[in-house]
């Protein structure tokens, strides 16, 4: 799962990595948190003749998709993510798989490991970000709510797969990462059918994340500070489950 992720990233950087996005200066954010807008790479409506830029553009969405067919979203589960295994076909996702997939930038996520109750061993918080640095693309989805006075949100949540060997220690799913070389692929909804992108919805590679240890402090919305990210030091590393458990949930926010 993912509930909690970071871009602290210059809007510049953003900028170069999604080819040329036209985009507003903006704070490193440490801390955000389900029904937070989020920035989205969306695919534009063509690119000029001759350019070799992509054509792409930046939104804010809800972090939390609402489908357009839900009637009262106070009555419809918060859905932060998307499981990577079952989008294609469930209702909920359906439609944004096939007409509405995007990238949504980020400098990486909070994940919380959680012993069992036998152990005696309190949660550990991680901060989980690019070994490298640097902006990472989460694959997620986006979908445009209507109310019936004709008011709209956008909405988007984030792709899961099943955890690498390098996180699954920690918890059993991790966001999908999808790599510079495939952007074009994954936002090109017009010829790209959900089936036909399937193949990059898998683990990133073992060592292309590293998981840092931190305090509790990223629980709270409030704290937004730089110190979420501060290393500390733990007595007992997680060991990776010698078989791991499958995750049923799609609202868990850690």
């Amino acid at each position: 799962m993912c509930g909690r992720f970071a871009l602290t990233s210059s809007s510049a950087d953003v900028s170069e990595v999604f080819s040329g996005l036209d985009l507003d200066d903006f704070p490193a954010r440490y801390n955000i948190a389900p029904t937070q807008p989020i920035l989205v790479v969306i695919s534009g409506e063509g690119r000029e003749r001759g350019s070799n830029v992509a054509d792409r553009r930046a939104v804010l969405v809800r972090w939390g998709l609402t489908p357009a067919w839900v009637k009262d979203p106070q009555e419809f589960p918060l859905l932060i993510n998307a499981r990577a295994e079952t989008a294609i076909g469930k209702a909920s996702f359906r439609a944004a798989m096939r007409h509405r997939r995007v990238l949504i930038p980020a400098s990486g996520f909070y994940e919380w490991h959680r012993p069992s109750k036998e152990s005696g061993e309190r949660p550990q918080a991680y901060w989980i970000r690019p070994r490298r640095g640097g902006v990472v693309a989460f694959a997620g989805l986006m979908e445009t709510w209507a109310s019936a006075d004709g008011s709209e949100v956008d909405t988007g949540a984030i792709l899961t797969t099943a955890a690498n060997a390098g996180i699954s220690a920690i918890h059993d799913r991790m966001p999908v990462v999808i790599k510079p070389e495939d952007f074009t692929r994954w936002l090109d909804c017009k010829t790209q059918e959900p089936r036909e992108v399937a193949d990059m919805m898998q683990p990133v590679e073992e060592d292309f994340f590293e998981a840092i240890p931190v305090s509790d402090k990223v629980n709270k919305v409030a704290n937004m500070g730089a110190d979420l990210q501060a290393p500390v030091v733990i007595e007992k590393p997680p060991k990776a489950p010698e078989k791991q458990r499958p995750d049923d949930g799609q609202l868990s926010f850690f």
